[in-house]
């Protein structure tokens, strides 16, 4: 009896030494975090989207608070209101960066192309992809199974049952990157809103040539190059027989809107006769 009793003395005391040496041990080596962390995390949104390049909302607010500014790091789903208190917690100032919205780069609606093949599979765009399948000729277009639509946290994208092709709700939209690393062929892309919310895009991604891609999708790029030479500010390239426009040059005239011969060239607003008119040029 006597054994056991020493023995559970032994074996508290041994426990009593080590709590006290866990506590000084803790105290010695704690690791302050700065309170700001909490407040700025407190102000994000939460969603995890990793959006702005870290790997979650404490990640973003741990870093900004280490930096003591927001020079280089912004929360795309944060307002400029939120970003600005943000900036006073820093003690910094902020510049509103210009909001992005994700587009897609093709038109080519179940109206527009023909669909040869049945796919009877998994409804998914990574699976189909990955089979090298889809149910049009067009091996550059969007699949229409959505995956897109389903990682979206914020409801900005939906499916339209018509042309088969996601929508994207720019009011919804926080450009936070998920749809884009999502979509197996890279179809969507984020494009800055625009002055007056005037935006244009190449909505197509066919990079066969000309007579190839119209017979497939009449939507399709042909690469003719009407648009380059429309376009007076040389923000139009063809390469690859695909135009591409450069947001940052493009002054939204809708010029080769206009110009396109297949409609491939989408546009956030009306497009009028063109003729030289200067309110067109912003």
């Amino acid at each position: 009896m006597q054994v056991v009793l020493y023995s559970i003395l032994i074996l508290g005391a041994i426990g009593c030494i080590g709590a006290v040496v866990l506590f000084f041990t803790a105290r010695r080596f704690e690791v302050k975090e700065d309170p700001r962390i909490d407040q700025v995390a407190s102000l994000l949104a939460g969603a995890n989207c990793g959006g702005c390049g870290f790997s979650g909302c404490r990640a973003f607010a741990t870093e900004a608070v280490r930096r003591g500014n927001l020079k280089d790091i912004n929360c795309p789903v944060s307002s400029a209101d939120t970003m600005a208190r943000i900036a006073l917690i820093l003690g910094c100032t902020v510049e509103v960066a210009q909001r992005n919205i994700a587009v897609l780069r093709c038109n080519g609606s179940c109206q527009a192309r023909p669909q040869p093949y049945a796919y009877d599979g998994v409804r998914s765009c990574a699976v189909m992809d990955a089979a090298g399948v889809g149910e049009s000729a067009c091996a550059f277009g969007c699949l229409g199974c959505g995956d897109c639509v389903e990682v979206c946290r914020f409801g900005a994208l939906s499916l339209d049952t018509a042309t088969g092709l996601p929508v994207v709700d720019p009011d919804r939209c926080t450009a936070c990157g998920a749809c884009i690393a999502e979509c197996p062929r890279h179809l969507l892309e984020l494009r800055p809103t625009g002055r007056n919310d005037r935006r244009v895009w190449v909505a197509c991604a066919s990079r066969d040539r000309g007579a190839v891609a119209r017979r497939i999708c009449p939507s399709a790029c042909i690469g003719c190059r009407k648009c380059e030479k429309a376009c007076r500010f040389g923000a139009i390239d063809v390469a690859d027989n695909l135009s591409y426009i450069t947001a940052a040059d493009c002054r939204a005239c809708g010029a080769c809107v206009s110009e396109c011969p297949t409609g491939a060239i989408l546009a956030s607003f009306p497009i009028r006769n063109q003729s030289n008119d200067p309110q067109h040029i912003q």
